[in-house]
């Protein structure tokens, strides 16, 4: 009888520390990695963006780190033009649709120090005649040398975006050409994007 009490004290006893440890698991936040990307290519058609330009955008998904050519797309490039898959159509040749929620903020400071997300009020999303992602002033995501016709991504700006379905990523543009050159020349191969992005797949608000 004791024997058997025995038996049946260890088996409940084990089911208990398994039952603990898998809950224990399954509260586990996964860490935030940041994944460099790569001579992304993101090739077009005509003028270097707006109405003249044309051809299919290059969709890429941060949850999936690659590019993808369903709906379930973040960000998106041609040329220079980056687009969020958020709000409505500005109103360019051959844009995808906006099936998403996917919006962006701009963060002056390093990569590593935006830890937090930043307010909801600072997100903007694509519109008519509108890219969030903007296209002059100081929060380009690249600067344009007229005289030696260079685009540099421009240092000190974390661009977070708003996925698709509601998630967030904080991303740095490093290179526009391929191989991303320390000094790229004019003879450079252009339209080669490599950045790095951290990608936040829970429901904190933290990076």
């Amino acid at each position: 009888m004791k024997t058997k009490f025995l038996k049946l004290s260890l088996l409940a006893l084990f089911i208990f520390t398994a039952s603990c440890s898998s809950d224990d698991k399954d509260n586990t936040i996964p860490e935030v990695v940041t994944t460099k990307v790569s001579d992304l290519y993101a090739p077009q058609t005509g003028g270097d963006r707006g109405t003249a330009a044309s051809g299919e955008f290059t969709k890429f998904s941060f949850a999936e780190n690659k590019i993808v050519t369903t709906d379930k797309w973040d960000i998106a490039f041609r040329g220079t033009a980056i687009i969020v898959n958020g709000g409505a159509k500005i109103g360019i040749t051959d844009e995808p649709e906006r099936t998403g929620t996917g919006a962006v903020s701009i963060v002056s400071g390093t990569f590593a120090g935006v830890t937090t997300f930043p307010a909801v009020a600072t997100f903007a999303q694509d519109g008519a005649s509108t890219y969030a992602f903007p296209t002059s002033g100081d929060n380009t995501w690249y600067d344009y040398n007229s005289i030696t016709h260079i685009i540099s991504a421009k240092a000190g700006k974390v661009f977070v975006i708003k996925t698709h379905d509601g998630k967030y990523a904080k991303v740095e543009f490093l290179s526009y050409y391929q191989g991303a050159p320390a000094t790229p020349a004019a003879t450079d191969a252009a339209r080669y994007y490599t950045f790095n992005f951290a990608y936040q797949a829970n429901s904190t608000t933290t990076f």
